[in-house]
C-alpha cells in the first residue's frame, strides 16, 4: 500500500535518506540488515523490484505519480499491499531546492539492502566471472556491470577494497543491470585478497586471467584461452592495475593488443572487450 505526502521542507527526517546521509551511513556495514541503498529513475526501480528488492519509500516529482512512476507505483501496491510504503513528492522546482539537484527522471527510491550470497551461490554453474579488484571510482564500477550483463558474464565478485556496487552513482551508471547478474564480495577483510580469493577460484575449478600490461602477457585472442572451460576474468585499480602478488598467482596474464603507442584503456572500456572476447569462447 502506498501513501502520498506532500513535502514543502528538508527538515522531515524521513527524507534523511535522499538528502543528508552519505554513501557510508547508508551502506552501514555494522548493521547490514539496516542498510540502504538508492536506485533512480522508474527503469532501473523497476529492476530493482523485479529482482525482489524492498521499498522502503520513494521521492517523486508530482508529475509522475500519474505518469512515468505510475507503473512503479502498481508494482509496489501489488507486492507489498500490506505494507505502507509513503511517497514524497512536491513540484520539480521544490525537489531540486530540497535536494539540490535535479532527480533523475523525476524519481529516487530507498531500497533495503540486500543478504549477500556466498561467492559459490554466485559461480555455481557459471562459466565465466569477473573480479573487480579495488577499483575505487563507482562511475567504472558500474560501467563494468553493464558490460558484463549485456555481454555474457554469469558473476561478478567484488573485493573487500573495490567501490560499492549499490553506490548510488554505480547504481545508475549500471542503468540496473546490478540487479540481473548474481554478485558478491570474496572476501570482507582486506587480507581476504588475493590469496585466500584466487585459492578459493582455483577449488571452484576457474582458470584465473589477470588483465595486465605485462611483456609476458598473451594476446586476448589466444586460442588457448577459447579452450578453457571456466574462466575468471580480473580487472584492477584506475591508478595502478592489479597488484603484484596478483599477478603471481594468476593462472594467465593478459593483454588488449592496441595501435598508435596507445598504452592502456580506461578498466571500463577494457572490460567490455575483455568480455566480449572472452565469453564468445565459452557459451
Amino acid at each position: 500500500m502506498i501513501k502520498i505526502i506532500e513535502i514543502d521542507s528538508i527538515a522531515a527526517s524521513e527524507l534523511d535518506v535522499f538528502t543528508r546521509l552519505t554513501e557510508a551511513q547508508l551502506r552501514n556495514k555494522l548493521e547490514q540488515d539496516k542498510g540502504i541503498f538508492i536506485a533512480e529513475s522508474p527503469k532501473v526501480i523497476k529492476l530493482a523490484l523485479e529482482a525482489g528488492h524492498k521499498p522502503l519509500s520513494l521521492l517523486m516529482e508530482r508529475k509522475h505519480i500519474t505518469g512515468d512512476g505510475s507503473n512503479i507505483l502498481s508494482m509496489i501496491e501489488q507486492r507489498y499491499p500490506d505494507n505502507e510504503i509513503p511517497i514524497y513528492t512536491a513540484d520539480r522546482e521544490i525537489l531540486t531546492n530540497i535536494t539540490g539537484y535535479k532527480l533523475t527522471r523525476g524519481v529516487l527510491c530507498a531500497f533495503r539492502r540486500p543478504q549477500l550470497p556466498s561467492v559459490e551461490e554466485v559461480c555455481k554453474n557459471a562459466k565465466r566471472i569477473a573480479i573487480l579488484e579495488e577499483i575505487a571510482d563507482s562511475t567504472n564500477v558500474g560501467a563494468i556491470v553493464r558490460s558484463a550483463a549485456a555481454l555474457g558474464i554469469d558473476g561478478i565478485l567484488f573485493t573487500p577494497t573495490c567501490c560499492d556496487p549499490l553506490a548510488r552513482r554505480a547504481v545508475r551508471v549500471s542503468m540496473g543491470t546490478i540487479f540481473q547478474v548474481p554478485w558478491t564480495r570474496i572476501g570482507e577483510l582486506n587480507e581476504d585478497w588475493p590469496d585466500k580469493g584466487i585459492e578459493m577460484l582455483h577449488q571452484l575449478g576457474f582458470k584465473t586471467v589477470a588483465m595486465a600490461l605485462k611483456k609476458d602477457s598473451v594476446n586476448m585472442d589466444d586460442p588457448m584461452l577459447k579452450q578453457q572451460d571456466k574462466l575468471a576474468i580480473i580487472l584492477g585499480g584506475e591508478g595502478y592495475g592489479l597488484s603484484d602478488r596478483t599477478l603471481q598467482q594468476t593462472d594467465f596474464t593478459v593483454i588488449i593488443p592496441m595501435y598508435h603507442n596507445v598504452d592502456s584503456l580506461n578498466v571500463a572500456a577494457a572490460s567490455a572487450v575483455a568480455f566480449w572476447e572472452l565469453c564468445r569462447s565459452g557459451k
